[in-house]
């Protein structure tokens, strides 16, 4: 008797093992690959690999990478140099051609603008004191909202 993780173990690597292993050592090798200014904005995400009939014995490998949309553009730019890069690392012709993924980037938590200091009650005064001369209200109102806007930018400078 033995026991089952062995056997899983055994299965699961011979099926899965290549595949997985080969995406894990780009995604370790990532930053060296395409540079510190784009690692953190596209990661490897699959490698397909394809398979002929009357093929050499090594099959070719597409690497599928995950961006948004405005980084896929300049990685695809780069596309023959992170190949090369990749094929330096690893050997020659390990990965054949790649493709890129659009992904959405995901919205940071919280609030994107610094917040803005509220008001102090004089200068919320100061601001009505200027603008009591202004008799239509939907102009009033806009200029109330840009003196504040303008007065909180200074606070924060």
């Amino acid at each position: 008797m033995r026991l089952i993780s062995e056997a899983a173990a055994k299965v699961t690597n011979e099926t899965l093992g290549r595949k997985y292993v080969a995406l894990g050592r780009i995604a370790k090798h990532w930053e060296d690959i395409v540079g510190k200014a784009l690692a953190d904005k596209a990661a490897p995400a699959k490698i397909h690999y394809r398979k002929y009939k009357n093929a050499p014995k090594n099959p070719d490998a597409i690497l599928e990478i995950a961006t948004s949309a405005a980084h896929s553009t300049k990685l695809h730019y780069q596309k023959d140099l992170i190949l090369e890069r990749i094929n330096n690392i690893f050997g020659e012709r390990w990965i054949t051609d790649i493709k890129f993924i659009n992904v959405v980037p995901a919205r940071p938590k919280g609030p994107i603008m610094p917040r803005k200091p509220l008001l102090s009650p004089a200068e919320k005064k100061d601001l009505s004191k200027m603008l009591d001369l202004i008799d239509d209200p939907d102009i009033k109102e806009r200029l109330d909202r840009l003196g504040s806007a303008i007065i909180q930018e200074d606070k924060i400078k």
